[in-house]
């Protein structure tokens, strides 16, 4: 048994507005050393597979059809 750590985040090029929400509360709140903030999503997944080859491709494949958007998102895994 295999565990997929997946980080999804807007590329870089995108706007995300939301970080931009989050950054600019941050500095209401006094955080005036705080920029670049951006939203993504975790996803944590148990994979059962003979290999950790087969958990990554499991995991690539999971990412590329589903968890994120190629067009407006990177990912990036680790299998553990």
């Amino acid at each position: 048994m295999f565990t997929a750590k997946i980080k999804v985040t807007l590329r870089k090029t995108i706007l995300d507005p939301q970080g931009k929400t989050v950054e600019h509360s941050l500095k209401s709140l006094g955080y005036d050393n705080i920029s670049g903030t951006r939203i993504g999503k975790y996803v944590e997944m148990k994979i059962d597979a003979k290999s950790k080859e087969e958990a990554n491709k499991i995991a690539e494949e999971s990412c590329k059809r589903l968890l994120s958007n190629p067009v407006m998102e990177d990912y990036e895994f680790e299998i553990i």
